[in-house]
């Protein structure tokens, strides 16, 4: 059994704060199965964006565990808002989480 996108999205933001990063859900999607894009922001103002892999990633055994890929690494935080306003467009029902991690830096 796959984790709904909404716990898996509410384990992450626990998971970024109690490591001192972090995080913040900018958009609420459906809550049993809508697509996660992961914001990642850096402190020069660049940030990158994660989209979710491909269906064929998903392993049975390890339900919890989802795919994703970098769609866009290190540009303007411009870029990623509106990449997000056009996936928006498309699919109003996804999820959108901003990350913050000072290690990754």
């Amino acid at each position: 059994m796959r984790l709904t996108s909404e716990f898996w999205v509410s384990q992450l933001t626990r998971r970024v704060f109690n490591d001192g990063g972090y995080a913040a859900v900018m958009k609420t999607g459906a809550a049993e199965a809508g697509a996660i894009f992961i914001k990642l922001q850096f402190r020069d103002g660049t940030a990158s964006l994660y989209a979710p892999g491909p269906q064929t990633d998903y392993d049975t055994d390890k339900p919890q565990d989802r795919s994703f890929s970098l769609v866009l690494d290190r540009v303007a935080a411009g870029e990623i808002d509106a990449r997000l306003e056009r996936e928006a467009r498309f699919d109003a029902d996804f999820w959108a989480v901003e990350l913050e991690l000072g290690e990754m830096e």
